[in-house]
């Protein structure tokens, strides 16, 4: 079991992050912040996979302005991303953002810092201060290891904020190189309190960048930190989500419906496992009627390839099958209930799960 490190509380928008509540996942919209329709529309097509915060890049004014009208069509908080103009964050609090992110190797400046702060304490909108490794403030030093420049630049950073008494803070430190990452997160653990939101940046296309994503979160998840992540894929932002929720999942952080568990399949095999698998899960996500999001033990399916891997190996399984050679044999807690042909499988087992919660 994991033993989540203790943070303040944030509040953004109706979500609140930090360690007495679930790790929140959130994605940031690949749209053009001024185009508001596709935006919107992106937001939402997320916000049904699951995403819970997100996150549009301001790059102008009319990006800013349009957070307000933005905000009108969603329901899940919206956080503003901010590079190099302290007026776009000025802005985008005036505008309704939830929180916005700043970086501190492009904003800078005390009196322009002071400004933003001192206006999202009056409009008790939180900030959280990302680190970028590829954009670490001049005064970070070469020779010493990346993890370090980011962790000292962002604690020299801190300092405007904690002497204007800002506590309303969330924080990220994230690099391209996955163990530097994970340093980096370690070591600022140690020197404040406040939440941190996970992330390994630029992490590249689905593939590559799922494995980088789990090993960096997930790394860091199982120490006991992070309060709400983001993986960064070069691709569909939905595919962002998907992952998101196969790493919290599989930590037993949170579920968000069946876990399928199944064998790579051998020589033993005499089924196309690999397709039933997947004729299953395609089958699972018709299931619409309960809300698992909060659920601590979801009803886990057991598919074996043959009877060394199942029933016995996959006790734990609430059901499952165990194939043989144009048959299955349905388990329950590694007891066998009955036996149907291979082709029956899959539509039996839906048939006894049926009740659990909706129809497949």
């Amino acid at each position: 079991m994991i033993t989540r490190r203790k943070t303040n509380t944030v509040k953004v928008g109706n979500v609140k992050i930090g360690s007495n509540h679930p790790v929140v996942i959130q994605s940031m919209a690949k749209t053009d912040t001024k185009n508001i329709k596709a935006t919107v529309k992106e937001i939402n097509v997320l916000e049904k996979e699951g995403c819970e915060l997100i996150r549009v890049a301001v790059k102008d004014m009319e990006g800013a302005r349009a957070i307000r009208e933005i905000k009108k069509e969603i329901n899940i908080p919206l956080i503003a991303d901010i590079h190099f103009n302290y007026k776009l964050a000025m802005e985008a609090i005036i505008r309704g953002a939830d929180k916005i992110r700043v970086n501190p190797g492009n904003i800078y400046k005390k009196e322009e810092l002071n400004k933003v702060i001192s206006l999202s304490g009056e409009k008790k909108v939180p900030i959280r201060v990302g680190i970028n490794s590829g954009s670490l403030p001049k005064a970070a030093g070469k020779n010493k290891e990346l993890s370090d420049r980011m962790v000292s630049s962002l604690l020299k950073y801190l300092e405007y904020f904690e002497k204007k008494n800002f506590s309303d803070l969330i924080i990220s430190l994230k690099a391209s190189d996955v163990v530097s990452t994970i340093e980096a997160y370690r070591k600022v653990s140690k020197r404040c309190d406040y939440p941190l939101h996970l992330g390994v940046t630029a992490a590249g296309l689905p593939e590559d960048g799922t494995v980088k994503s789990s090993i960096g979160i997930g790394a860091l998840l199982v120490d006991g930190l992070g309060d709400t992540i983001r993986v960064s894929l070069t691709g569909d932002s939905s595919d962002e989500i998907r992952v998101a929720k196969k790493i919290l999942s599989s930590l037993n952080l949170r579920k968000f419906g069946p876990e399928i568990i199944a064998c790579p399949t051998c020589g033993r095999c005499q089924v196309d496992l690999i397709s039933i698998v997947k004729d299953l899960d395609r089958k699972l996500k018709r299931y619409t009627t309960y809300d698992i999001r909060h659920t601590k033990k979801p009803l886990i399916i057991a598919l074996m390839g043959c009877e060394v891997n199942g029933p016995g190996e996959a006790k734990e399984a609430d059901i499952g099958i165990a194939f043989g050679k144009d048959q299955g044999a349905i388990f329950k807690k590694g007891r066998i209930i009955k036996t149907v042909k291979a082709k029956d499988a899959i539509n039996e087992l839906l048939r006894l799960i049926g009740g659990w919660h909706g129809k497949a």
